[in-house]
């Protein structure tokens, strides 16, 4: 195996014998492998484009199939393979309607035997060709890796209804450019940048999916304490699951908490609307393991994972979506009736422990509500500058950093996040200025369009550019989602961008020398240098 797609590689180069993540030598071969199947089913979409036929069924299912091959997302070998069959069954009933043969990845057949297989992930891995430019190489996966953020998106949209082909025709087309050996760095550069564009229509139909759906967010205080009785613990992104969850648990005297990205939830008016909706439940990654091994009721993990807990709880764990893990029960159907039996089996919480309450729901339209307040505060210097502190959390050493960055933002400052990454310090109190809390919370890493528009409606409030507002960017990274934001930030234009806790291992130094000079991207070094070098 070779993998380098997170920010946890091994060494900071990348995991070439067990993830970093716990996925297995097999589980990376067998991604490698599902990818280069979906770029034989992207060769003949894109043929089947030029004659104007467009197939949802292949749409949805490259975009789902890419998402499988997200960090934390599916750990089972022998599914990822199932995946790989139905690709290349996708692929040969197109080459039939369409009566062209193709070659390269199209001509692919897969192995009758797991070992068959791993041996042909073995030929077509990220280091597979050695021929090919070390710095094209590395845009490869920069491409790649956004890519699959944007297929993340892409999913979590068109389960809410909303999807445009033109964005499904980019996947084709970015599956299929490295098998032209004509493109040089500039067309390299140039798809990169185009991931980020699509991207950010991928977020804003992901964004018009859950504010059409379930309302747009409203300021809401969550409780982190816990309520005696039966309880169902919802982790991941999903709000379809988490709604259909609370309707099906409706009447049946169970609690339904979230975690981790399910925290912004709170806030939509259509799931808050349920009173046995209660709180939240621990944080993102520092204590998971420990939290999900002693919560005493059934937990559904939705999209994303993040850390496995205890094996001797797994029978209590639930996945849904494109999550796939060995020996734990998956739900399929939007039935959620083994969660609920599982919950009303286990002992439930004895008795009540009330904890404090942070807020949620400062998605755009509640934040631009009160511009008139925050264009006031700008103009009377009350409010001296933003910072956009979000991104993801991770186990690595050094995501301190953004606790104490944000404990040490000036009192005339407002700190807006979002993503997982917030959990660091999304419980601090941080007063507020002139009736605006200093730390917002805007949503899931999911609502990064709801940010990335605040900042838009303030340039333009200000008569400015982006880069010219008083908002600096503090971003943490972990897994490809990220990198597709990340993208979507350079194709709008975002500069001085610090990142960390370090620089991804799949970008070489000369490609790491072009977002410098374009962008002025830089690594975050300690709070006190930033937060110095920014406000002065």
């Amino acid at each position: 195996m070779f993998c380098y797609q997170c920010e946890q590689a091994a060494k900071g180069t990348g995991c070439d014998a067990i993830g970093v993540c716990g996925k297995q030598p097999e589980v990376a071969d067998m991604q490698d492998l599902l990818v280069y199947a979906l770029r034989g089913l992207a060769q003949y979409a894109l043929e089947a484009r030029k004659k104007g036929i467009v197939d949802k069924e292949v749409d949805v299912f490259t975009s789902r199939a890419l998402f499988s091959t997200l960090t934390n997302v599916n750990f089972d070998k022998d599914n990822l393979a199932e995946w790989v069959r139905k690709t290349v069954a996708l692929r040969d009933a197109c080459k039939e309607k369409l009566g062209v043969t193709l070659d390269g990845p199209a001509a692919f057949v897969p192995g009758a035997t797991m070992d068959e297989m791993l041996v042909q992930a073995a030929e077509v891995g990220l280091k597979s060709d050695p021929d090919v430019n070390p710095d094209i190489l590395s845009l490869q996966h920069i491409l790649l890796f956004g890519l699959k953020g944007v297929a993340a998106y892409m999913d979590h949209a068109e389960i809410l209804g909303q999807s445009d082909p033109e964005a499904y025709a980019f996947l084709y087309e970015a599956l299929t450019a490295p098998l032209n050996k004509d493109l040089g760095l500039d067309e390299w550069v140039g798809l990169v940048l185009k991931c980020g564009e699509v991207n950010l229509r991928a977020m804003e139909l992901l964004d018009a999916g859950n504010t059409g759906t379930y309302g747009h967010p409203v300021p809401t205080p969550v409780p982190l304490g816990v309520k005696a009785g039966k309880a169902i613990l919802v982790s991941g992104h999903d709000l379809k699951d988490l709604e259909a969850i609370l309707k099906q648990t409706e009447g049946k005297g169970i609690t339904v908490y979230t975690h981790g990205e399910m925290l912004p939830c709170h806030g939509y008016p259509e799931l808050k609307k349920y009173g046995h909706f209660y709180g939240h439940y621990g944080t993102a990654w520092q204590n998971q393991k420990k939290e999900f091994a002693a919560f005493p009721g059934a937990i559904l993990m939705t999209t994303n994972c993040i850390q496995k807990p205890k094996e001797e709880y797994e029978s209590a764990i639930f996945t849904s979506g494109v999550v796939e893990w060995p020996g734990v029960q998956h739900i399929s159907d939007g039935d959620f009736t083994p969660v609920i039996e599982k919950a009303l089996a286990l002992p439930g919480f004895a008795e009540d422990a009330p904890g404090k309450e942070v807020l949620v729901g400062f998605g755009r339209n509640a934040v631009l509500g009160v511009a008139d307040k925050v264009i006031e505060a700008v103009k009377g210097k009350a409010l001296r500058h933003f910072f956009l502190v979000a991104g993801c959390d991770g186990a690595k050493p050094g995501r301190n950093y953004y606790t104490e960055f944000v404990e040490k933002v000036p009192s005339d400052c407002v700190v807006l996040t979002l993503a997982c990454g917030k959990f660091r310090f999304f419980d601090k109190e941080l007063g507020d200025i002139g009736g605006i809390p200093r730390l917002l919370d805007v949503g899931q890493c999911n609502d990064a369009y709801s940010a990335i528009q605040i900042a838009v409606a303030l340039a333009n409030a200000f008569e400015c550019g982006v880069n010219d507002l008083p908002l600096s960017m503090i971003l943490s990274w972990y897994e490809q989602k990220a990198v597709s934001i990340l993208l979507t930030l350079l194709f709008l234009g975002i500069k001085d961008i610090r990142l960390g806790p370090t620089l991804p291992a799949f970008i070489t130094p000369n490609v790491l020398d072009v977002l410098v000079k374009n962008f002025n991207i830089m690594p975050i070094s300690t709070p006190d240098d930033d937060l110095k070098a920014i406000l002065e």
